[in-house]
């Protein structure tokens, strides 16, 4: 039995107003071809598919190409909601996909109805937020451990019956590490759960962290296609190609554009020769000059292109903010010290003049108004 681990796709979402669809699409590509080569039988997608609960129509076209192509090259499907996902939504026509060979688990109370793979079950718990099952299920708590829990002893009954147990779940492990692209899952109840509430199968295929993670030999995340955030500089992206009984490997993912961090005065990066692999990156930058340069952005894409956020950090740090008085004072004057505050310089004469029309201007029609 052959399994490939995939979670986390957000398809539609963008990285700073960038779309990302044509790295989600090669994504895609990558997984069809990994299917085919390696003779994968089961493709196990650990919930966010979509990054939102209402996706663009263009993500819903991708993940119906997506689950299409995978059951053409010949791997079933099983794939269960995040807390990106709707679940009602992800849950539409999946009585029809199951005979096809895609299974979609969304409804908590699916968790222990396994999809039998030959002599295999495979156990779907979907993103479960505790208020909503705790009754339900007489939960002793609003957490997210008790949720689990109830699940995973549920499964493991059923899973007695069967040779081999592989079971996906979209939640935060107890020792995880997590980056800034996650949507925290706190709200309703404690947010993590232990690994040792996993205990008892074969192979747990795990969702929602970013980044691929071993937690212990059968406990793994897999973590998204593609970055996220830029706190995820340096993931290697891809899925876990799993044999159950044999070595588990991790298949690298393509890298449509790779994402960077660069620090430091605005002549150095402009001209060091040792910045020139970063001229193809999206990147963060934080300018450390002890003066705000003027038209930084423009300045840096001239050879950063994608430069996709600007900070700055002045060296030294920043002195004191001095309380600035307003009343009694021309409206240009309190304008002009705060271009000083902020810029760490003196509005040009050019710039002096021209917000110097634009308040007379705003004067102007505020008095025919």
């Amino acid at each position: 039995m052959r399994i490939l681990h995939t979670s986390d796709w957000h398809l539609g979402r963008s990285f700073h107003r960038e779309s990302l669809l044509s790295g989600q699409a090669a994504f895609v590509d990558h997984l069809v071809e990994t299917v085919r080569a390696e003779r994968v039988d089961v493709v196990a997608i650990a919930g966010d598919v979509y990054d939102r609960a209402l996706p663009p129509v263009d993500a819903v076209a991708l993940l119906d190409e997506a689950l299409g192509r995978l059951r053409a090259a010949g791997a079933r499907v099983v794939l269960i909601s995040g807390n990106h996902d709707s679940a009602l939504r992800l849950r539409f026509g999946s009585a029809l996909f199951e005979p096809a060979g895609v299974h979609v688990r969304t409804w908590p109370g699916q968790s222990w109805e396994p999809v039998l793979v030959g002599d295999v079950a495979f156990y779907g718990i979907p993103y479960l937020e505790p208020e909503l099952v705790r009754a339900d299920w007489e939960l002793p708590d609003r957490s997210h451990t008790a949720a689990i829990a109830h699940a995973m002893t549920r499964i493991r009954a059923d899973a007695a019956r069967h040779r081999a147990s592989v079971v996906l779940s979209h939640c935060f492990v107890t020792g995880g590490q997590a980056s800034d692209s996650e949507r925290d899952i706190s709200v309703g109840g404690v947010a993590h759960v232990p690994l040792s509430a996993f205990d008892g199968v074969d192979y747990v295929a795990l969702g929602h962290l970013h980044g691929r993670q071993r937690m212990s030999e059968t406990v793994r995340y897999s973590g998204s296609p593609l970055a996220y955030s830029f706190s995820e500089v340096g993931h290697v992206k891809g899925s876990w190609l799993v044999t159950l009984g044999e070595e588990t490997e991790f298949v690298p993912a393509p890298v449509p554009r790779p994402v960077g961090r660069l620090r430091g005065e605005l002549d150095d990066l402009l001209s060091a020769p040792r910045y020139a692999a970063y001229e193809d990156h999206w990147l963060q930058i934080v300018l450390t000059d002890p003066v705000r340069p003027k038209s930084a952005m423009d300045r840096l894409r001239a050879r950063f292109p994608h430069t996709l956020a600007l900070s700055f950090d002045p060296a030294g740090g920043a002195p004191a903010a001095q309380p600035v008085r307003l009343n009694g004072r021309p409206e240009a004057e309190v304008a002009l010290d705060f271009v000083r505050e902020v810029r760490g310089e003196p509005a040009a004469p050019e710039e002096e003049d021209l917000l110097r029309q634009a308040i007379e201007a705003s004067r102007v029609k505020e008095t025919m108004a």
